[in-house]
């Protein structure tokens, strides 16, 4: 009888290698020493047969092109455990293929997902702008949805008070310049708010939603990927597609009113408050753009910066 091949040795490409080690220091660094083996376990476990590792891939996960036991077409994702990712099996596994990519199987304590295959290489971002927002909307609205009995996601109010947290103690550090104290300040000012004058009516939302999140799919047009899930309102999810394709957004003429436009076309075509989402547009540009600038990424940090002035 002839012995069942050995699951090829797939390294983690470069990108995750650099954004984990600079992101977890040694804890990142064991992790990556050990992928190797975790991939090769879970295809022989799961029988599955690589095609190819996809790269530049995620920053956080390994994402193997699979071929599962009856030839059909997965992807394998092997991702670093956070508090974030934590809970994005429950998602996938909530939603169950509407408007989401579709789990297949999950080990959850692995960081381990093996998905229906989508089209990596086309994502929203593949379309001009104004067809990608529609299109991006559309997706959204059917992620919002109740997060049922007993869920296990965290709240906006309580991820975001995390945020405010380090957000604080960043604003006193030395690679923030003096100019955006007052920027941070409104914030976490509007931040306060909003959590204090949350109306209720909370759904499951993606967390993490752009453009690039959304890729194109075989039995429907367009599937999101990626949710970093929490419990909340519609609002705070809108927040990124606000701020979406910030670099062409920033070389155009008039950025500042295009930004205030996109809040008034998202709201009303969701019909969301449009001071709620200039307010979590505003707070989640600064956090973003501080922590850019925590971690070496002055460019980045500078322009979330100037977008959330703009707001």
């Amino acid at each position: 009888m002839t012995p069942a091949p050995q699951p090829r040795h797939l390294e983690p490409p470069e990108r995750l290698v650099r954004t984990v080690t600079a992101r977890e220091g040694e804890a990142g660094r064991a992790w990556l020493d050990v992928l190797p083996e975790r991939v090769a376990d879970l295809l022989a476990r799961w029988e599955l047969r690589p095609e190819r590792v996809l790269s530049p891939g995620g920053r956080i996960s390994m994402v193997v092109l699979v071929r599962q036991a009856d030839d059909t077409p997965a992807t394998l994702k092997i991702g670093l455990v956070t508090d974030e990712t934590r809970h994005e099996h429950a998602a996938l596994a909530h939603w169950d293929g509407r408007g989401a990519v579709r789990l297949l199987r999950a080990d959850p304590d692995a960081g381990a997902l093996l998905l229906e295959r989508l089209h990596s290489d086309v994502s929203l971002r593949s379309l001009p702008e104004q067809k990608a927002t529609l299109e991006a909307s559309a997706t959204l609205q059917r992620l919002w949805v109740p997060p049922g009995e007993g869920h296990p996601f965290t709240t906006v109010t309580r991820h975001t008070a995390r945020l405010a947290a380090l957000l604080r103690e960043r604003r006193e550090q030395c690679y923030v310049p003096e100019e955006a104290h007052l920027l941070i300040d409104e914030a976490l000012a509007v931040r306060d708010d909003l959590c204090a004058s949350a109306s209720g009516g909370d759904v499951l939302l993606h967390g993490d939603y752009h453009h690039g999140n959304v890729l194109a799919a075989d039995r429907v047009p367009w599937l999101a990927i990626d949710p970093k899930p929490v419990v909340g309102e519609p609002a705070y999810d809108l927040a990124w597609l606000v701020r979406d394709r910030l670099e062409t957004l920033v070389a155009s003429p008039g950025s500042q009113s295009a930004a205030r436009r996109r809040v008034a076309k998202l709201s009303d075509s969701l019909e969301v408050d449009r001071d709620r989402l200039r307010a979590w547009s505003l707070f989640r540009a600064v956090e973003a753009g501080v922590w850019a600038l925590s971690v070496g990424g002055r460019q980045e940090g500078e322009l979330l910066l100037e977008f959330a002035s703009w707001v």
